[in-house]
């Protein structure tokens, strides 16, 4: 039977949905692909109101989670994901929080359930193509590294996704764009940190979503609630239609023939 081209990102919470995949998910649902989210926590550890942090008087997981569930449903509304599935797991927090230690936070869960709930997930969809984050979780958060491990494991036991993929910040894309701000009078932008991103060298797959930039920026302003999420908000609308008119990506596999660099996670798989 002809499978249905199927893209499925496996993330950590709500948000992270909209920068590194935002405009796929996008371009590709413009396209007639299936578009298929998975989110594995539900944000508890995110900010309260007004900024308030884990710990601190007046944050309340419970009402957090509400929040920022509702938040999800406006932001893939813009980016027209027609599939969410929740694991519906608790939010860890950063590495070295509190929130670490908890019995259910998604870092401490039996893995192989939460390899298994991703697994059934994957032969439901039959998804072609599998995005999520590097063996790093990116920048070393609990949740996006437990999302990474569970998605190769499921992957592996499922043997269904035919490429799976990296999210990735281009280091020297992001150095340039930095620069030109600081150079147009942004003194507050800061040099990156030498180990930030991925290599240019490294990156396989870049994918140009330039049209769908204004709804990646709609979708972050759902996540309101959520000060990083808007950081890139408060920059000057050039600089935004700059930063969201790409996403790129390292290929982790392929079990179909690519050429060495890609504008399109599709390559290999659409029919010719």
């Amino acid at each position: 039977m002809e499978r249905e081209l199927t893209l499925m990102a496996v993330h950590a919470h709500p948000d992270d949905e909209v920068l590194g995949t935002g405009g796929v998910f996008a371009r590709y649902a413009e396209e007639g692909i299936r578009t298929v989210l998975v989110t594995c926590t539900n944000g508890e550890q995110g900010d309260g109101p007004g900024g308030v942090k884990p710990g601190e008087p007046g944050h309340d997981e419970a009402a957090v989670r509400a929040r920022r569930l509702e938040e999800l449903n406006d932001s893939v509304t813009h980016l027209g994901i027609a599939h969410v599935e929740l694991l519906g797991y608790r939010d860890s927090g950063m590495d070295g929080w509190e929130g670490n230690q908890a019995r259910d936070a998604f870092a401490n869960v039996p893995f192989e359930e939460a390899v298994g709930r991703l697994a059934a997930l994957m032969e439901h969809y039959r998804p072609q193509v599998v995005v999520t984050y590097d063996e790093n979780g990116n920048y070393g958060h609990p949740d996006h590294i437990q999302a990474n491990r569970i998605a190769l494991a499921a992957a592996e036991a499922t043997g269904i996704p035919d490429k799976l993929y990296y999210t990735a910040v281009p280091r020297e894309r992001v150095a340039e764009l930095f620069a030109a701000m600081r150079a147009a009078g942004a003194a507050e932008i800061q040099d990156l940190p030498e180990d930030f991103g991925t290599p240019e060298e490294l990156i396989t797959t870049v994918v140009d979503v330039a049209p769908y930039a204004e709804r990646k920026r709609k979708a972050l302003q759902a996540h309101a609630s959520q000060g990083d999420s808007i950081f890139l908000l408060k920059m000057p609308e050039e600089v935004q239609h700059r930063a969201l008119s790409y996403e790129a990506f390292v290929r982790h596999f392929s079990r179909v023939t690519t050429p060495e660099r890609e504008d399109d996670l599709f390559d290999g798989l659409r029919e010719t």
